[in-house]
Parts: structure tokens; sequence; C-alpha cells
């Protein structure tokens, strides 16, 4: 299959009071069209800096980084939000809707900014991604009137609402009552199913091990380990990884 996403020695530092700060130490990240990729790390590893790095939200500092055949770190700002808006749908941890719209509106609104054919064939793309959430009788509520769930059900299907080629996920449960994590893993893995590429940076390690293709275990801005999940799970071979592992991994 072909690699849909390629980081070739990517670096990201960060200049901070205490001095440099690497982010991220020389990655390689190679990600097959219809794949599904875990990242996995404790806070700080550089799992968010590399989502950034994906969708040009953040620039690298050297290196190379291919997706969708695309140079992603020589587009211009208008040429990157095109492209970006075209081949990646991106949803974040604390759903990022706009609280003054409705779940309806909140879906329409990438292809209002990107000029999709008329209003009612917006709207109707629009229902029946929330029909796929299964939230479109919530079609006309503002995110407030929305449990965290629902919210970030609707932040999936706006994600989708321009047909993107790739889904990325950062952490989509953790700000997530515990009742409500399994709808929106739920729908996780419908989209996986279907065959959609995903990169998902999550803390959830029963739904990467049951899910993912592949899982990476991320510390101090490097790739420590990399494997199927029932290798990595069962048989890590860094200590490091090993030590993440007996950690957040239930008895």
């Amino acid at each position: 299959m072909a690699h849909l996403i390629d980081l070739n020695t990517v670096t990201k530092s960060y200049q901070t009071d205490a001095g440099q700060f690497m982010a991220l130490k020389g990655i390689d990240l190679h990600v097959e069209a219809g794949e599904f990729v875990a990242i996995a790390g404790k806070s700080g590893s550089g799992k968010t800096t590399l989502i950034n790095m994906i969708t040009g939200l953040d620039r690298p500092t050297s290196g190379e980084i291919l997706v969708s055949g695309a140079a992603v770190e020589k587009l211009g700002e208008n040429q990157l939000a095109s492209w970006r808006g075209r081949t990646i749908g991106v949803v974040f941890q604390f759903f990022q809707l706009l609280p003054t719209l409705t779940a309806l509106e909140n879906v329409m609104l990438p292809m209002d900014f990107c000029a999709t054919p008329i209003f009612s064939e917006r709207r109707a793309r629009a229902m029946e991604l929330l029909a796929l959430m299964e939230i479109d009788e919530h079609a006309n509520k503002v995110p407030a009137k929305l449990s965290g769930g629902q919210q970030q059900r609707v932040a999936i299907a706006r994600a989708l609402a321009m047909q993107p080629r790739i889904m990325l996920f950062d952490e989509p449960t953790s700000a997530l009552d515990p009742e409500m994590i399994k709808e929106v893993l739920d729908v996780m893995l419908a989209l996986a199913q279907e065959g959609m590429t995903m990169v998902v940076v999550s803390h959830e390690m029963g739904f990467s091990r049951a899910a993912a293709r592949r899982v990476i275990f991320m510390d101090e801005g490097v790739i420590v380990e990399e494997a199927p999940p029932d290798v990595l799970f069962s048989n890590p071979t860094q200590e490091r990884t090993k030590l993440f592992l007996s950690k957040v991994l239930e008895h």
C-alpha cells in the first residue's frame, strides 16, 4: 500500500525561558492508506506536537513531511488551509465547537467556508453525518445543551464534513466522563472498520489494543518502540515501554 503520511527525520524545537526545548527529535513515521495507528506516551512526550506536524498547524524545525502527496512544510498559509480542508479531519480533546451555533451549523461550517455545493446540499450532508453519529435528533441544539459525548460526536461529524482522506484524533476522550467514553470510541471503531486512515493519540489502551493495526510508544520526543498491538502490549522490547505499560494497563 502507498504511504499517505511520511515524516522523515522531523525535529521541532521551542525557545523557552530555560533555553531550547526539543519536542521532537528526528521522527520517522510512515502511515499507509487505510491504516489505524495509535500513539501512546506520557504527557510531554511529543504526541500532540507530532499531530500538529501532520496537520501543518505547526512547522518543523527540520525534516520533511509528506501527507497525501503534499510537502506540508513547504505550503504557504493559504495553500495550507485549503489543503488541510480537503485532506485531513482533526478531532481535539476539548471539542472546539462554536458555542453560538447549533450542532447542525457546526457540522456545516467547513463546507460553508469551502464554498461547497448549494445550501440544501450542505445541510443534507451535515444531517447525514449527524445521523451517522446517532445524534441527528439534537441537530438544532447548541453545544451547551449537549453532553460531552454528544459534543465530541458532533466534532467528529464536523471533521468528516469535507470527506477527508485522513482522520487525526488528539486524546478525543480525555475530557469526557467515563460513561461517555464508550460512545465516542464506538464511533471511532466504526470509522476504522470502514477503512479510514486514522492516527489516534489516546490513553485508552484497551481500545488501541483492540482496534489499531500498529501502536507507537513515544517518550521525550522520540519513537521508542512500535509494533502491532498484540506484540507491543504482550512483549515490549524497550525498558521505557515496559515501565509505561506497567503503569497504564489494568491488571
